[in-house]
């Protein structure tokens, strides 16, 4: 007798089947999947992120190879239900980011939820250390947040002047960033949608100490092979446990998932 075949048999599992109804990406239904809780008091934080079949971060460096039609539409959609864009200075590095592009209509349903027309970038770096070209700073109709470490902070306003707002972002060490408090200054500022993109290592800081609560993940019908990153790299591990929110497709075989902390109630 298979003294494991009993709890087999007890695992109840569901197909997924393509039953739902289709809508376009630009239906209104779509922002009940990613409208933020109502009535914030404090920082909700939606991390939004790309990975291949096989488990890859990038493509050819870069999640840029990942992504396709659905997967932009929906990175959109999130861009457009957050107060602000977090990301890490390697992310802004390698992928070249610029500030959050808005078209009027977006400006205007902004407007009515009662949103700043455009979601600043706020970028988590120790160093500050941006080229002034960047198009952080060049393509942005609103300054960048720099959230850096206290041993940084003089040195970067003296650098970038007009360029972003520098601000303290330490905890009790003075040589690093303090992802909580992060969170307080974006909080103190009335953003409280917090929508980061990565990259793995900042998405990893925040795993760490428990403050993502909720993940999408786009995964790509891609493979990719060689030494890409996960999604999140970094030394601490955890166990957080989440739940289903939904899980959608497109005809190009992505699925976007989203997934939220488990004792969350949303």
């Amino acid at each position: 007798m298979n003294p494991v075949s009993d709890a087999h048999a007890a695992t109840e599992l569901t197909e997924l089947k393509a039953i739902g109804a289709s809508f376009e990406a630009d239906d209104d239904r779509l922002a009940s999947y990613y409208s933020y809780p109502d009535d914030l008091g404090r920082c909700w934080v939606r991390a939004n992120m790309i990975a291949s079949l096989d488990g890859g971060a990038t493509d050819d460096g870069t999640v840029g190879g990942l992504a396709g039609v659905g997967d932009r539409a929906l990175f959109a959609r999130m861009r457009q239900e957050s107060d602000v864009i977090l990301v890490g200075a390697a992310t802004v590095r390698i992928e070249n980011y610029s500030g959050a592009q808005v078209s009027a209509a977006q400006r205007l349903a902004r407007h009515h939820r009662g949103q700043a027309e455009v979601p600043p970038i706020a970028v988590v770096t120790h160093t500050a250390d941006f080229d002034h070209d960047a198009k952080l700073f060049t393509r942005s109709e609103v300054p960048p947040l720099i959230l850096t470490c206290r041993e940084t902070v003089a040195e970067a306003r003296r650098r970038l002047g007009g360029l972003a707002e520098v601000l303290d972002a330490s905890g009790r060490h003075t040589d690093r960033v303090d992802p909580a408090s992060v969170l307080e200054i974006l909080a103190d500022r009335g953003l409280r949608r917090v929508l980061t993109e990565g990259g793995p290592q900042l998405l990893s800081l925040f795993i760490e100490h428990d403050l993502i609560d909720e993940l999408c993940v786009t995964i790509a019908p891609i493979l990719v092979g060689g030494q890409a990153r996960r999604i999140a790299t970094g030394s601490g591990e955890v166990h957080t446990r989440m739940r289903r929110s939904h899980l959608l497709t497109d005809p190009e075989g992505y699925l976007y998932t989203r997934y939220v902390k488990a004792n969350e109630d949303r």
